[in-house]
């Protein structure tokens, strides 16, 4: 590991950056130019000390999850997330498809101005690998858990609060769409570990999960229409888009109100709720 090298070209590659390449507001008058270490902090979803760190060429090894997202956070491409991982004396992930968390800047850019509805980036496997602030708002920001934990189908399956947004009246038709998705996903790389382990998992932690396997259906995740209960501005009727990149393994989901519904007043109260939140 070249810890000094690997701190030059982290503040190297903050001060290209400005808060409009990441959809940030400008803020106060800065001194010097780039992003702000807690901002990129931000985007990546960890404490600013551990990145102030890495920027000063000390404390622990980066593990490849940090990287990985600090990848993402400083919207590196493919050539300088390789070259990151070098320097932390990591190998980079595989290329090809299902490599990993790596988010393409292209996709990230399209997220960044996505300001006014939610809108996440995911694995074709249902891991959240990116979300825009509205999106935390809605669903809580999966950056903050671990594992599986940051997996959509996981946490519906297998966790205890999983579900709580989801109407009890709609709770069947996601849990069968989204097995349904996932063994979409597995049929595509029969050989991603990643996959397989998550589907042995479930089958292993839930009865429901492991029914509806059974039942072997198959359907990728497309437009539909799908409601979320907030705790705070109440029920959300809204339409979900995903755009599926040529290879499928990462979708950019937007969920969208439409113009004077009711729906679209309470999304925009949890944008204000939302801004207020991380702002404050």
């Amino acid at each position: 590991m070249d810890r000094a090298q690997l701190a030059d070209f982290l503040r190297r590659s903050r001060a290209r950056l400005t808060p409009a390449d990441v959809g940030l507001p400008p803020g106060a008058r800065r001194r010097t130019p780039g992003l702000r270490r807690e901002e990129v902090a931000q985007l990546a979803g960890m404490s600013t000390d551990h990145y102030t760190r890495l920027e000063q060429a000390r404390g622990s090894r980066p593990s490849r999850q940090m990287l990985a997202a600090v990848a993402r956070g400083l919207r590196l491409g493919d050539d300088e997330r390789d070259h990151l991982f070098h320097l932390a004396g990591e190998e980079p992930p595989r290329a090809g498809r299902g490599a990993g968390a790596h988010v393409r800047p292209g996709l990230l850019l399209i997220l960044d101005r996505l300001t006014d509805t939610p809108a996440q980036v995911l694995a074709d496997c249902g891991d959240v690998l990116a979300q825009n602030a509205l999106s935390r708002a809605l669903s809580g920001d999966a950056a903050a858990r671990a594992g599986d934990g940051r997996n959509i189908v996981w946490r519906f399956f297998a966790e205890p609060d999983g579900r709580a947004l989801i109407p009890p009246e709609d709770r069947a038709h996601v849990a069968r769409r989204s097995v349904a998705d996932l063994r979409a996903t597995l049929a595509r790389r029969p050989d991603d570990a990643r996959v397989a382990g998550l589907v042995r998992r479930l089958r292993a932690r839930s009865a429901e999960f492991a029914a509806l396997w059974e039942e072997h259906d198959v359907a990728v995740r497309r437009r539909e229409v799908k409601r979320f209960v907030h705790p705070v501005v109440g029920l959300l009727e809204l339409d979900c888009e995903v755009l599926l990149n040529p290879e499928h393994d990462q979708r950019l989901v937007v969920y969208t109100a439409r113009p004077g519904s009711e729906s679209h007043e309470r999304l925009e109260l949890l944008r204000v709720v939302g801004l207020q939140r991380l702002t404050g």
